[in-house]
């Protein structure tokens, strides 16, 4: 086994509104999808390469900020995206914060409610 996650998924109460957040804070298009009625927004990733997500609505989960905690790409340097997160009505819980050797870590509560925290090596 080469990653102990292979997929991930954020819900959301609101499906334009966590998109929009995740795109202006990321930097990047998430690509759309819908089957049986479940609507899906996939993050970029590299199939066979990297970890998968997409936020989700529709499918019985729903926004919380406790249980699962999931760490996005910060890219280069997390301060970029974070700086985005009020911005797109979210809000950052904790600011970027050094973890020693393993970079840097932030937590943020999205638009839904979720608690979700970026991670960058710088």
């Amino acid at each position: 086994m080469s990653n102990a996650i292979n997929w991930f998924e954020i819900p959301a109460s609101n499906y334009e509104r966590a998109v929009k957040f995740y795109s202006t804070v990321l930097g990047a298009e998430l690509q759309p999808f819908e089957s049986n009625g479940t609507q899906m927004a996939f993050f970029p990733f590299e199939p066979q390469k990297s970890v998968g997500g997409a936020i989700t609505y529709g499918n019985g989960n729903a926004p919380s900020d406790k249980g699962s905690f999931v760490y996005l790409n910060g890219g280069e340097d997390l301060a970029v995206p974070l700086a985005r997160v009020e911005k797109a009505g979210g809000k950052v819980v904790m600011p970027k914060t050094a973890i020693g050797e393993n970079g840097f870590m932030a937590i943020f509560k999205d638009t839904e409610g979720n608690r979700v925290a970026l991670h960058s090596m710088k």
